[in-house]
């Protein structure tokens, strides 16, 4: 999630918002110290106009 945040140059803070949450969850996510739901991923997915797959990869 890190990586395309980057590649889309866009930062955590405008994304947590978009989705209503906290930057600090946000950062758990992208950190991978917090799981998102399905319903998270799939809307920080759509947000990012990515396919949800594009999140889950580590590289």
């Amino acid at each position: 999630m890190k990586e395309v945040l980057e590649d889309k140059g866009i930062k955590q803070k405008w994304l947590a918002e978009k989705l209503g949450k906290s930057y600090n969850m946000l950062n758990g996510y992208i950190q991978n110290r917090r799981q998102p739901s399905l319903e998270v991923l799939y809307k920080i997915a759509q947000i990012l106009d990515v396919e949800p797959e594009v999140l889950l990869k580590k590289i």
